[in-house]
């Protein structure tokens, strides 16, 4: 397969990128920066530098092409303020799907957050982070051109991943190492009958392939 993962440079994207291209996958990754790409080449990746808050739709549509499933793993990052909540994780977000279905690309995967939801309330940040990614989600969820699956990790960590996990449609609050999500996506991309849910992740007790076959005819 090849796969093209949005925000290639995040952690839990390198670690996709290691695992995809272990297994034997071809994996290009969008980054903003130039001199963030032997990081993505070391991770077995193919750099490609493109800004999605300056791109557009047949810039990102033809980075695509060719591309048997897109992963959106971007994000303003937790020192940026709501308007960058708004430009990425929202608009790069919703640009990426669209790119998608102009590609042609239908599987795609996009990484969320528990408690997303475009009528969260509030006014701090991370209520415009939540919201952001609530809105996002919705859009994903209303384009029929694509076999979507939404993953909404509860709070990352960076401990080592155990490859235990809880995978449902309402798990609770709950930590999980971006190893684990990062696993989860990777099976997920290879889990086609997964398209049209959202599901949450916290660590658990079941194998990742376990916990993603168990919820595929759901």
């Amino acid at each position: 397969m090849r796969i093209v993962i949005a925000g290639g440079h995040g952690q839990i994207a390198l670690r996709l990128e290691r695992l995809l291209a272990a297994r034997g996958d071809e994996v290009a990754g969008i980054i903003r920066k130039a001199e963030q790409a032997d990081d993505l080449r070391q991770a077995g990746a193919e750099p490609v530098v493109l800004d999605l808050e300056s791109a557009s739709v047949d810039e990102v549509a033809e980075r695509l092409r060719g591309a048997d499933a897109a992963v959106f793993a971007a994000g303003a990052g937790p020192g940026s303020g709501a308007a960058r909540k708004d430009t990425v994780d929202k608009a790069a977000a919703v640009l990426f799907a669209d790119a998608a279905v102009k590609a042609g690309v239908r599987r795609f995967l996009i990484v969320s957050s528990m408690a997303a939801d475009p009528l969260h309330e509030g006014d701090e940040i991370f209520d415009a982070y939540l919201r952001a990614k609530g809105e996002a989600d919705a859009y994903v969820r209303g384009l029929d051109a694509l076999d979507w699956t939404i993953l909404r990790p509860g709070r990352l960590t960076d401990d080592a991943g155990t490859g235990l996990v809880r995978l449902e449609a309402h798990t609770g609050r709950g930590p999980v190492p971006r190893e684990d999500v990062a696993a989860v996506l990777a099976e997920l991309v290879d889990t086609p009958a997964t398209a049209g849910l959202t599901l949450e992740l916290i660590s658990g007790s079941a194998p990742v392939s376990v916990a993603v076959k168990s919820v595929a005819g759901n």
